[in-house]
């Protein structure tokens, strides 16, 4: 569904990514660790035109999408939750949830506004409130719904557990697992091991902007050298 093929990018004249290559399948889930300063986050802004890519090609689809704009990008069917959140902190949640949903028409039995409410009750009880006044965890509910009503066909996820309490990070990776149950491809970059094997079909390690080890979620579990030795499990 997405290949990215010897991949070269970086900010400004520092390099992070060398020749990096990795493929996720449809219907699957494909897992991204490593260390912080790895280049995982770079791999996820380039792919989605957030950053230059310098060498190497991006398909979407078989259709290369090197050099598109990231809105082009997500109008293809990729839909991004950035590490940092990025809802709009003015704006109700209900406002946030339709700016994206007028943008992306939802087909019949597509996501929308009352589905993703379903699946996060509590944004229901928050829609009037601003982001700026939502606790981080829903931040990050909101953050995954919103990406959700973009109906996207591939969603990608960066540190989604990050700074969040015990009983959110269950939440968010049962919620998750249920969208994984319905066969929406991601790719998650986190920095919990538990959290990203038990959630993916496919992993791959990222060191100093290589891939330096692929295989299953079952493989990487088993294989306690590679954990040592690239993620210091």
């Amino acid at each position: 569904m997405l290949d990215v093929t010897g991949l070269n990018a970086g900010y400004g004249e520092t390099q992070v990514l060398y020749g990096l290559s990795v493929t996720a399948k449809p219907g699957r889930v494909l897992a991204i660790l490593g260390r912080n300063g790895a280049g995982k986050s770079t791999t996820l802004k380039t792919i989605m035109g957030l950053l230059p890519a310098k060498a190497g090609e991006i398909r979407f689809d078989g259709r290369a999408i090197n050099g598109a704009k990231p809105y082009d990008i997500a109008r293809a069917g990729i839909a991004y939750v950035p590490e940092t959140r990025d809802i709009f902190p003015s704006l109700t949640v209900r406002e946030n949830l339709e700016l994206a949903a007028r943008r992306f028409p939802c087909a019949d039995g597509g996501w929308t506004i009352a589905r993703v409410l379903d699946l996060f009750p509590r944004l229901g009880e928050r829609m009037d409130n601003g982001g700026m006044e939502l606790s981080g965890g829903e931040q990050q509910m909101l953050a995954i719904a919103r990406a959700l009503v973009m109906n996207p066909r591939l969603l990608i996820l960066d540190e989604p557990t990050e700074g969040l309490a015990p009983i959110i990070v269950k939440l968010i990776h049962d919620k998750l697992q249920d969208l994984r149950n319905e066969g929406l491809p991601m790719i998650i970059v986190e920095q919990n091991f538990g959290f990203a094997t038990s959630l993916a079909d496919d992993v791959v390690i990222v060191s100093k902007g290589q891939i330096v080890w692929t295989g299953s979620a079952q493989d990487i579990r088993a294989d306690e050298e590679a954990q040592h030795r690239w993620l210091g499990v």
